[in-house]
C-alpha cells in the first residue's frame, strides 16, 4: 500500500469542488495519468480513500502516485479539452492508449509481361506504379479482392510466364473466379486487357466500366463473336453481383463508426479488443481493431477509448453507435460536435439494424482477440455475451454445472461438468451420489451436492486444480427453486459466486436463465443461448449415464440377493469379480468359492440359482 495515502488524501480534501484537470505523479516527477472532473475535490479524494471499490488498475496506479497536480477550468468541456491535450502530449501510463499503426495504402501495378496488381502499404519499387494513397487500407484489400473476383484474376502466389501452363487449375477456376493462366486457360493479351479492365473499375467505378463492357458484348454479338461476348456478359453479370451484396450490407445510418469492446479476462495480463467499423453513404469503408489491457469499468473505458480514437483522426460522423453505456456521453458528445463542426450523438441501440450491427462489430472483435489469444472467435463471443448479459464483471472462463438424475427417488446422483474457455473441459468432471436422505428431493440433492463441493475446495485449495479452483460462474439444471436452495450453502461457506439456473421449455430445450426470483431470456443473445444450451445438455447427459450406470448395478445386485445366503457385500464382491451376471451364472462352484466372502455352502446356493 502507499505511504504517502494519508498525505494524499488530505491534499484532495482540499481541493476545490469545481470542474478541472488531475495529473498524477511518481516519485520521478512523470506524469502517469491524466483525468479530468466536474468537481475535483470528491473524484481526487476518491483515489486516496478505501481501495475496495477500485479495480486492479487503478489500484496499482495509486500504490505508484507520489504526487499530483490540478487544473482548474470552468467547465466539464473545458476540462476534457484540456485532459485530450495533456494525455497527448505526455501519453500517461495508466490512460487507455490507442496506439495508431494507421499509414497510407496503395494499389501497386506491376507493368511486365503479364500485368498484375496488388494492394500494399507502401511504395517500395521504382519501376512499378501506384494508385493512391488512401487512408483505409481495409477499403484497399477489398477493392483489390473484388476487382479480382469481377475480372476473374489469379489471386494466387503463382508467378507468370514461368509457370503458365504448368498446372491444373485451383477450386478458383472451377467456381468461375479465375481464368487459370496456369493452366493455359487464357492468352497473355486477353489476361492483360482483363487487368486493365479491373483497374479502369478500381479509378473509375462500375458505372463507366458497365457501359464500356455493355458496348463491347453487345459489338461482339454484331460480329458474331459469341465466346467474346460471353466473356463481356459474365464481367457484368459478376459487377452487378458485387454492387447487389453491397446494398445487402448497407447502414440504415449514412454516416457512423460502430464501437464494440469484447475482453478475455483470464490469464496474468487480461486483453480485450477494441473494434470499429466505419460507415460512409451507407456502405462499410473501413475497419480497424486495438487490443488493450481488459478494462473492468466498462462505461469509463467506452468513454477513454472513443476519446482516444478521435484524438488520433480527423473525421468524425454524426453518429456513434456503441455496444454499452458511456461514462459522461454528454460531454464527450459536446467534445465530438466541437471536433466535428456539427452536432455529433452517441447511440446504444437494442434492437433492430442498428443493432445487428453492434453484434458484427462485437462478432469481428471476439474473432480478433481470439486470433490474438490462439482460441476461435465464437468461444470468446459466447462467453463475453453470456458475462454481459449476466452482468458478471468479466466473461465466465470457468464454468461448472450440475445436474440431479434419479428413478422416482431412487439411486439418486449428481453429475458436475466444467467448461473452460466455452469448451467441455472433462479432466474436472465430477460424480455425487446422494447420500444425505433417500427419497426425491431435487431441492435438498442440490444442495447437498455443492456444500460437498465447496468442503472439497477448503481441502484442495492449495492444488488450485480440479476441485481446489472456484468457478466463476455455477449454472444448476433447474429453476429459481435449485438457486434458492444453494443461495444458503454458498453464504456457509463465505463465498459470491455468481449463481443461475437454466430453464427448459416444454421440449426439453433451453429457454432461459433463472435468478433467485426471475429469469433473463437467452432468445436475443444467439452465442450465449448456444453455450448454455451446450453446457445444460451435457451435464444432463454426463449425470443420466452415471444414474443408468448405478441403476444397472443395482438391478445386477438385486437379482443375486434374492438368492438364500447373499447379501450385498456377497454381491457386490461376486460382481466385481466376474464383471457381469451371465458370467456368474457360466462359473462353476470351484470358481464361486475362489471370491472373497464366499464358502461352500453360498457358492452352491449361487450355482443351483442358475442351473436347477
Amino acid at each position: 500500500m502507499n505511504e504517502k495515502m494519508p498525505v494524499l488524501r488530505k491534499k484532495a480534501m482540499s481541493l476545490p469542488l469545481t470542474p478541472g484537470v488531475y495529473l498524477m505523479k511518481n516519485k520521478s516527477n512523470e506524469i502517469i495519468y491524466v483525468g479530468k472532473a466536474k468537481a475535483l475535490k470528491n473524484r481526487v479524494s476518491q483515489y486516496f480513500g478505501s481501495q475496495n471499490n477500485h479495480t486492479r488498475k487503478v489500484r496499482k496506479m495509486v500504490d505508484n502516485v507520489d504526487d499530483f497536480d490540478y487544473i482548474l477550468c470552468d467547465s466539464e468541456f473545458e476540462a476534457l479539452v484540456l485532459e485530450c491535450s495533456l494525455i497527448k502530449q505526455h501519453s500517461p501510463k495508466y490512460n487507455i492508449l490507442l496506439k495508431d499503426d494507421k499509414g497510407y495504402s496503395y494499389i501497386k501495378i506491376i507493368n511486365g509481361e503479364w500485368k498484375d496488381f496488388k494492394a500494399v502499404k507502401q511504395k517500395d519499387d521504382k519501376k512499378a506504379e501506384y494508385i493512391g494513397p488512401y487512408i483505409s487500407s481495409f477499403g484497399v484489400t477489398e477493392t483489390v479482392e473484388k476487382a479480382k473476383k469481377i475480372f476473374k484474376l489469379p489471386q494466387c502466389n503463382k508467378r507468370f510466364p514461368a509457370e503458365y501452363n504448368k498446372s491444373r487449375p485451383c477450386l478458383d477456376y472451377y467456381i468461375g473466379q479465375c481464368s487459370a493462366p496456369c493452366a493455359g486457360k487464357i492468352s497473355r493479351a486477353d489476361h492483360n486487357e482483363a487487368v486493365d479492365r479491373a483497374l479502369d473499375f478500381i479509378m473509375n467505378g462500375s458505372d463507366s466500366i458497365l457501359k464500356e463492357l455493355e458496348s463491347k458484348m453487345n459489338e461482339a454479338s454484331d460480329n458474331l463473336e459469341f465466346e467474346k461476348a460471353a466473356k463481356y456478359r459474365d464481367s457484368i453479370s459478376a459487377i452487378r453481383k458485387i454492387s447487389e451484396k453491397q446494398k445487402v450490407v448497407a447502414a440504415p445510418v449514412k454516416e457512423q463508426d460502430v464501437f464494440s469492446v469484447v475482453g478475455a479476462a483470464d490469464g496474468i495480463s487480461p486483453k480485450a479488443c477494441l473494434s470499429v467499423l466505419r460507415f460512409k453513404d451507407r456502405r462499410l469503408f473501413d475497419s480497424e481493431h486495438f487490443i488493450i489491457d481488459y478494462p473492468e469499468d466498462l462505461p469509463f473505458a467506452r468513454h477513454e477509448l472513443i476519446r482516444s480514437y478521435y484524438s488520433m483522426r480527423d473525421n468524425v460522423p454524426l453518429r456513434v453507435t456503441v455496444d454499452g453505456e458511456v461514462a459522461d456521453s454528454e460531454v464527450l458528445c459536446e467534445w465530438l460536435s466541437s471536433l466535428a463542426g456539427r452536432k455529433v450523438s452517441i447511440a446504444v441501440p437494442q434492437r433492430g439494424e442498428q443493432h445487428s450491427l453492434i453484434e458484427m462489430c462485437r462478432s469481428n472483435a471476439a474473432q480478433k482477440l481470439s486470433i490474438y489469444l490462439g482460441r476461435t472467435g465464437r468461444t470468446t463471443a459466447a462467453l463475453d455475451e453470456l458475462g454481459q448479459l449476466l452482468g458478471l464483471k468479466e466473461p465466465p472462463r470457468y464454468i461448472e454445472s450440475y445436474d440431479i438424475s434419479h428413478t422416482a427417488g431412487s439411486n439418486n446422483v449428481a453429475g458436475m461438468v466444467v467448461f473452460k474457455d466455452g469448451l467441455p473441459f472433462k479432466k474436472s468432471y465430477r460424480r455425487f451420489s446422494i447420500k444425505g436422505f433417500s427419497g426425491q428431493d431435487d431441492y435438498a440433492s442440490m444442495a447437498e451436492v455443492i456444500d460437498r463441493r465447496l468442503c472439497e475446495y477448503e481441502k484442495n485449495k492449495d492444488d488450485g486444480e480440479g476441485f481446489g479452483r472456484l468457478p466463476d460462474l455455477i449454472l444448476l439444471d433447474g429453476g429459481k427453486g435449485q438457486v434458492n436452495a444453494v443461495i444458503p450453502v454458498l453464504e456457509r461457506h463465505g463465498l459470491n459466486i455468481p449463481l443461475f439456473g437454466m430453464v427448459k421449455d416444454s421440449h426439453h430445450r433451453t429457454r432461459a436463465i433463472a435468478t433467485s426470483g426471475d429469469e433473463i431470456s437467452l432468445t436475443s443473445k444467439r452465442s450465449a443461448f448456444t453455450l448454455v444450451s451446450s453446457v445444460q445438455e451435457e451435464v444432463h447427459r454426463y449425470s443420466v449415464a452415471y444414474h443408468h450406470k448405478k441403476n444397472k448395478k443395482t438391478g445386477l445386485s438385486t437379482a443375486l440377493t434374492a438368492i438364500d445366503g447373499i447379501g450385498e457385500t456377497r454381491a457386490k464382491a461376486l460382481l466385481k469379480h466376474f464383471k457381469t451376471l451371465k458370467n456368474i451364472s457360466e462359473a462353476g462352484i470351484e470358481e464361486l468359492s475362489s471370491v472373497k466372502g464366499m464358502n461352500a455352502v453360498s457358492s452352491k446356493a449361487v450355482y443351483a440359482a442358475f442351473h436347477e
